[in-house]
């Protein structure tokens, strides 16, 4: 793997996530820890990280609302407004999964989160990768350091590979769940409730 305090190129930071590394990333809020979704080994280790439960779900990062047909999901029509208004942004979308039209690495989950970050270098990343599963680099339930080195003195074991982007946000993506009868503003961050209702109304 990579030393993690080197600057890592995109291409760098693909192949480590491709061979089952676990990254530590700047999104457009906080930074996020990321591993490849056909990876459990890493997913595992991301969760240990985290002292995470591993019956909470993952996120999904995409590059482009051309990723998502290929995750079997089901975009609402609030979702799609959503989706206009925030993409590429602080915005997270629940939505539900189609019954046969997920991949694999889907199998089991009946919706997911997906976000489409602002961030040109992650990106570029994900251009690279394809969707990624993305969360807080924060031990759970508790706040997410602002910069690399206080992610890293936090979290129970260390990522194979860091992209240092300074100093980010402490506040998270906004999330709303999009896979019910009426829209639910699950989680207030960037984007707030006052604005999302705006959008939906």
């Amino acid at each position: 793997m990579t030393d993690p305090y080197s600057e890592p190129t995109t291409e760098q930071i693909a192949a480590c996530l491709a061979e089952g590394g676990v990254a530590l990333l700047p999104t457009d809020t906080v930074y996020g820890l990321a591993v490849h979704p056909t990876r459990p080994d890493a997913k595992a280790r991301l969760f240990a990280m985290k002292r995470r439960p591993g019956s909470v779900n993952l996120p999904i990062m995409v590059a482009s609302t051309a990723d998502l047909p290929a995750l079997g999901v089901e975009i609402t029509e609030p979702a799609h407004r959503l989706m206009e208004a925030f993409f590429p942004g602080p915005l997270s979308v629940a939505l539900g999964i189609r019954s046969g039209a997920a991949p694999g690495w889907l199998a089991g989950r009946v919706e997911c989160a997906v976000r489409i970050p602002d961030d040109e270098r992650l990106l570029e990343v994900l251009r690279a990768t394809g969707p990624l599963l993305v969360t807080s680099a924060n031990i759970h339930e508790q706040a997410t350091p602002e910069s690399a080195p206080s992610v890293l003195a936090s979290l129970d074991g260390r990522p194979d590979i860091v992209l240092d982007g300074g100093i980010r946000k402490v506040v998270p993506s906004t999330l709303v769940n999009c896979n019910l009868p009426v829209p639910v503003v699950e989680r207030e961050g960037v984007i707030s409730r006052h604005e999302i209702e705006r959008v939906l109304s």
